[in-house]
């Protein structure tokens, strides 16, 4: 009998794989099905950041997000990171400072990587993820808004992703913030690219999805009109 924790691969025939690929596909109908299901009327004003795991203590930019964070639940919104390091962990510390009183709470989706590290210590309900897919979706169904600080290739990811649920409306009213030059050279290149010459690759609604902004103070201002509509619509 094989060892349960050996790392050796099962390998099937082709008739098996048939029968585990139709049942996966049977399975995705269901989550389908499934997610066209809408949460009730939200009671709480969610901002999820998704930003950088590279950045340490003491690089501006941590330091700039944990004010971010630190401002906006103080302003009475929970947040929502990868619970992961890096800028993750600025934005959960954020949250943590802004709340002495312990209102609002500090979310964290990790996902399974063998890259990264362990979640930070500022989260403070934790929902662990295997997949990007299941991850990108919770993220969605938690969120009343998206803030996309500077990172790589991962948070690149999730601010397009976001974008584009937007721009097919399956993500609609929830406010979609690009803060940092970067993101703005990225808006400079999808003009220039999208929308010259004898193509059209997106309409110019598409790109005006994303706010650009360049200092913290400008998104959380941005955040506190949208949280004063949300107010409103609670009421």
């Amino acid at each position: 009998m094989p060892d349960s924790n050996s790392n050796s691969r099962i390998v099937v025939g082709p008739e098996t794989f048939e029968v585990v690929e139709d049942a996966l596909v049977d399975l995705w109908a269901v989550v389908n099905s499934l997610a066209r299901i809408r949460p009730p009327k939200p009671k709480y004003y969610r901002v999820t950041i998704f930003g950088s795991s590279r950045m340490r203590p003491g690089d501006r930019l941590f330091d700039d997000v944990r004010t971010l964070a630190k401002e906006l639940s103080a302003m009475g919104c929970d947040i929502v990171t990868g619970g992961g390091p890096g800028l993750m962990e600025a934005a959960n510390q954020g949250a943590k400072l802004g709340d002495p009183d312990n209102v609002t709470r500090s979310f964290g989706l990790p996902i399974e990587l063998t890259t990264e590290e362990e979640p930070n210590p500022f989260v403070e309900k934790m929902y662990h993820h295997r997949t990007f897919f299941s991850r990108l979706h919770h993220f969605v169904r938690l969120s009343s808004a998206f803030i996309v600080v500077p990172g790589g290739i991962g948070t690149l990811l999730e601010a397009t992703m976001i974008w584009q649920l937007c721009q097919v409306r399956h993500v609609s009213g929830v406010p979609l913030i690009f803060l940092g030059e970067m993101w703005q050279e990225l808006l400079a290149w999808a003009r220039d690219h999208m929308l010259s010459g004898d193509r059209d690759l997106a309409s110019p609604r598409d790109l005006e999805i994303p706010q650009c902004v360049g200092t913290v103070e400008e998104a959380v201002e941005f955040i506190r009109q949208d949280v004063l509509r949300f107010s409103d619509k609670q009421e």
